[in-house]
């Protein structure tokens, strides 16, 4: 069986090869970091498996379903950090969705579930299962919640910061940094409150003193004595203290 992996996250996908290198029957044929690459690849390719990440920056997953044009479909896994009606309502033998952060022993569950299934009866269950889940995901993007931004006043303005773009925040005596695609800027607030103001799933605090955007979280350099240390987009290297070492490796699926 072929697979393929898709997300935008390059420590994700080495996670997901390395995974399926232990398993038998499975050749991982390409990795994509991106929806473009991905339909290029898919339909160039006819993988008979894909691991596909819901949330990337150019397009999201069910966009590049969409444009899946071989016979038969692959058997689709999703893979997601956002828990979702629609990742609860697929949670099924021949569908599956891997929350992240996931476990070794979920992931080879899905694995053997999918080794179970013909390829006739996977491209039936494509179809059937996709069509639903387009019809939630319709529904789900009509009642989305607008993303609540953080007011930053700035002399007689002040800036609405959309905690997407935030890159981290850190602690500096009764104020906090924040530091974004666009800049850094100050703000009279505790870290406490800012990190109960952002989205549980895309925000952790690795430090007292230093919460950063998980998905600003280029790669982990491992120091010595077994310390390990964020490196963001912007290259700025955070500490991540031993107590949040664990939880902070989970959340990235590590």
């Amino acid at each position: 069986m072929k697979a393929l992996v898709i997300d935008d996250e390059e420590l994700a996908r080495r996670r997901i090869v390395n995974l399926l290198e232990e398993v038998s029957g499975i050749e991982v044929i390409g990795e994509c970091s991106n929806g473009q690459t991905a339909i290029k690849k898919i339909n160039g390719d006819n993988p008979d498996l894909i691991f596909l990440d819901i949330n990337m920056k150019d397009m999201n997953g069910f966009e590049v379903l969409q444009k899946v044009e071989i016979k038969p479909k692959p058997v689709v896994v999703f893979v997601t950090a956002y828990d979702s009606y629609a990742t609860r309502a697929f949670d099924v033998e021949a569908f599956d969705f891997l929350l992240k952060p996931f476990k070794d022993q979920r992931f080879f569950k899905t694995v053997e579930r999918v080794l179970k299934i013909g390829g006739k009866e996977a491209d039936d269950i494509f179809e059937k299962r996709i069509r639903e889940m387009f019809r939630i995901y319709s529904l789900e993007k009509k009642t989305e919640k607008r993303i609540a931004k953080i007011p930053v006043k700035q002399g007689n303005k002040t800036v609405l910061i959309d905690p997407r773009n935030i890159l981290y925040i850190i602690a500096s005596g009764y104020y906090a940094e924040i530091y974004t695609t666009s800049g850094k800027y100050v703000l009279r607030e505790s870290l406490n409150n800012l990190e109960e103001q952002l989205e549980e799933a895309s925000f952790f605090r690795i430090h007292r003193s230093t919460i950063v955007n998980l998905d600003q979280v280029k790669e982990i350099v491992h120091s010595d004595y077994s310390e390990v240390d964020a490196r963001m987009n912007d290259d700025k290297l955070l500490h991540i203290s031993k107590s949040n070492k664990k939880e902070f490796l989970e959340k990235l699926g590590i």
